[in-house]
């Protein structure tokens, strides 16, 4: 599209003519005519994009009015549509046509693509990068485009200034530098600031695109003193200068003493080197001391970033974590997650558990010597079922109760929850009648089974990817709920729902499977 600054450039042009300006103005208004037919137009940044070389560069287009390119065809181009820099059709990047110099350099950046707004990431921008770009941007028949200036600034070597040798009346002084992009200019200078003209000037290119200049000058004014050499950047006006001390006695005199001035000058010139190499030195040092000084300051600035930016994330995952709770206790009956929130439902039940017992059947040397002595409490203990919790009150009657079981390295148990039937009149309370809904755990199978004392009503095999190491256990008497948690995963285990509680609820928890202890005598 033809804008508005460049028809100013144009105006202010020495080639500026009426009539030439009134055709400038048509095409203006045709272009904004076209704009508005097609439904869109594009716009680019109105300055031109500076950065530096092998730094990265975003070139930015949007839509006006603003509505979303995500359906559209977008294509950056330089000077032909095809081989082009980038191409983005149906919601993806089209790598078929893209320019080989830029494989792997590009990518859109999307964040806000919904509001028309894309941009052309250019990762380490070469010299070859420089010059124009145009996002193209279509949508069925219309299409439209933008022009985007990218102007790559390489900043080369601090010139190096030296003396080539004596000349007719006067000291040729050579200026050299390389690295820089675009094309430099060079300006000698005098210790009064007095600018110099060069003799002469040579600029080549390397295979990168990158300049090296030399220039020379010829001073015959001895008197001089200290001469500069200024390298500047024609875009950014950044310089970087180097100066060089001429001494006197180097200027070439009358013809009887041009044989002392030849004897001398040797001597000159090695003593020259060593002060160019003491100042070389000095300001070596230094730079050294100014590059360690942005470093660390970069190091300092990174750390600090880095730093608010984990406190925003941690905030940010607070946040997250409260919303998720929010949604969670709002409808935590259906959401068979996070058992840690789900406890803020329940009440902890006052339960006790046999560590003693518990804790042998954890050290390997001691199992086979458990096995005995939880067989002969299998028969001697009064209520007949090896239950190793104790329930510290009455049963449970009604409410929401939970407790935990730890379960580490134990090869075989059972746990649940065990019903005992309400009292009526003229009937036996013993053993016999009641309801165990218990998980079970055998070798490395895991089953959920709802049984009496003698019969097997519901027996469901459980797929687990991990071994439990700790279980809670869920009891919601009102909703005949009861439900197994892994905590060290945070993940449901099994639900009983089909039940309908009549009587006292009890934890249960054993050692064996319910097959060993269904085939025990009470």
């Amino acid at each position: 599209m033809l804008s508005l600054s460049a028809l100013k450039k144009m105006v202010g042009s020495p080639d500026y003519s009426p009539a030439g300006f009134l055709l400038l103005l048509l095409l203006l208004q045709a272009s904004t005519w076209y704009s508005a037919v097609s439904g869109f137009s594009v716009k680019g940044p109105a300055e031109p994009i500076m950065v530096l070389l092998g730094t990265d560069a975003t070139l930015p287009c949007q839509l006006s009015p603003e509505q979303s390119a995500a359906h559209m065809h977008i294509r950056w181009y330089r000077t032909q549509l095809s081989p082009a820099v980038f191409v983005y059709q149906n919601g993806q990047e089209q790598g078929g046509e893209q320019m080989l110099e830029y494989r792997g350099r590009t990518e859109l950046v999307r964040n806000s693509i919904n509001k028309g707004g894309v941009a052309l990431l250019i990762q380490h921008v070469r010299a070859s990068d420089h010059g124009q770009y145009r996002c193209h941007f279509k949508d069925g028949q219309s299409s439209q485009e933008a022009i985007v200036e990218l102007h790559v600034i390489g900043l080369g070597s601090a010139p190096h200034v030296h003396m080539m040798g004596p000349e007719v009346g006067g000291i040729r002084v050579l200026c050299s530098a390389d690295g820089w992009f675009p094309k430099p200019r060079v300006q000698w200078s005098d210790m009064m600031g007095v600018n110099l003209q060069s003799l002469s000037e040579v600029q080549t290119q390397d295979e990168d695109g990158l300049f090296r200049v030399e220039a020379s000058l010829v001073v015959m004014d001895s008197s001089l003193g200290n001469l500069t050499c200024s390298i500047q950047n024609p875009l950014s006006g950044q310089e970087k200068a180097s100066a060089i001390f001429l001494p006197e006695p180097f200027f070439p005199r009358m013809d009887p003493w041009k044989a002392a001035l030849a004897g001398t000058v040797p001597i000159l010139m090695l003593l020259l080197a060593g002060i160019s190499y003491t100042g070389w030195r000095q300001h070596q040092a230094k730079e050294r001391e100014v590059k360690k000084k942005k470093t660390e300051s970069h190091e300092r600035d990174q750390m600090k970033k880095e730093k608010e930016m984990a406190l925003e994330a941690k905030e940010n995952l607070k946040a997250e974590l409260e919303r998720r709770k929010a949604l969670y206790l709002v409808d935590w009956k259906k959401a068979l997650l996070y058992p840690d929130w789900r406890k803020e439902k329940f009440q902890l039940a006052n339960v006790t558990i046999n560590q003693e017992i518990h804790q042998n059947n954890s050290d390997p040397e001691r199992k086979e010597n458990f096995r005995e002595e939880t067989e002969d409490l299998s028969l001697s203990d009064k209520r007949g079922d090896c239950n190793l919790i104790t329930l510290n009150q009455e049963g449970f009657t009604s409410g929401k109760h939970y407790w935990e079981v730890g379960i580490e390295d134990i090869d075989e148990w059972t746990l649940g929850v065990y019903e005992k039937p309400a009292v009526k009149s003229g009937l036996s309370t013993d053993l016999q009648n009641k309801i165990f809904r218990v998980v079970e755990k055998k070798g490395c199978e895991y089953r959920a089974l709802t049984c009496g004392s003698q019969d097997i009503s519901l027996k469901e095999h459980l797929l687990l990817e991990k071994y439990p190491q700790k279980i809670v256990i869920f009891l919601d008497y009102e909703d005949n709920d009861i439900s197994f948690y892994d905590m060290t995963q945070g993940t449901h285990i099994f639900s009983f729902t089909q039940a309908n509680f009549s009587g006292s609820l009890y934890p249960y928890f054993n050692l064996k499977s319910m097959e060993h202890s269904l085939s025990e005598p009470y």
